[in-house]
């Protein structure tokens, strides 16, 4: 094959030493600097790692850094805190995929989790690099634990499962008295909830429309 050789690099080294194979063309000097760039960048993620090992990757270049660094995901198993670490990743697309894998859906492709998460193709190909699709077994009930009926729960049971305060609680109940809660992104725009307990809420729920009890009207705010 023209330009190439089946050898190892040690061994296509000896060969040229010894002047059996042709030296390779020098490389460019805008392709060497573009390697030191990539090899710099690719370091400075491994110390950052080493350092902080749940460390959120910011883009497509740290995506194939943290490949080349042999970080991987496996996406019909991930829990939600490693899908938080791909650039671009919100936590309402998470809960969506927790809660299909709760429903022992697994995926075999980038086109396939593109479609269920509901976004484009090339999102999903940043994350690529370090996307592996393998299929697992159904996980067992202490990987998935039981979801909360966001819109049936009771005003006990949502305060003894997420440790609401009263007034949290309260406007939880007024809003899905007025229209039962769709998704996370919903529950957490309706409640202005902050990042932190939205991850925390990530797969916790599920969001039947038919609605539960509310505030018994001594409770209520005034018209």
């Amino acid at each position: 094959m023209a330009g190439r050789h089946w050898l190892d690099p040690l061994a296509r080294r000896l060969l040229v030493a010894t002047g059996q194979l042709p030296p390779p063309p020098p490389a460019a000097p805008s392709v060497l600097a573009g390697e030191a760039d990539e090899a710099v960048e690719r370091e400075l993620l491994a110390l950052k790692l080493a350092q902080n090992p749940g460390l959120r990757l910011r883009d497509a270049a740290e995506v194939r850094h943290a490949a080349a660094l042999g970080w991987t995901l496996e996406v019909n198993l991930a829990a939600a805190g490693d899908w938080l670490r791909l650039p671009g990743c919100r936590p309402d697309l998470v809960d969506r995929l927790i809660r299909l894998q709760r429903d022992g859906i697994q995926w075999r492709g980038p086109g396939e989790l593109a479609g269920a998460l509901q976004v484009p193709t090339e999102q999903v190909l940043i994350w690529l690099p370090v996307l592996r699709f393998k299929r697992h077994g159904d996980p067992g009930p202490d990987q998935l634990p039981a979801p909360l009926s966001i819109n049936q729960a009771s005003e006990g049971l949502l305060r003894e499962r997420l440790g609401l305060g009263p007034e949290r609680c309260r406007r939880l109940l007024l809003e899905r008295a007025r229209e039962p809660f769709r998704d996370l992104a919903d529950l957490q725009q309706r409640l202005q909830l902050p990042a932190d307990l939205a991850e925390r809420w990530i797969g916790r729920f599920r969001y039947a429309a038919t609605p539960g009890p509310v505030l018994p009207p001594s409770r209520r705010p005034a018209p």
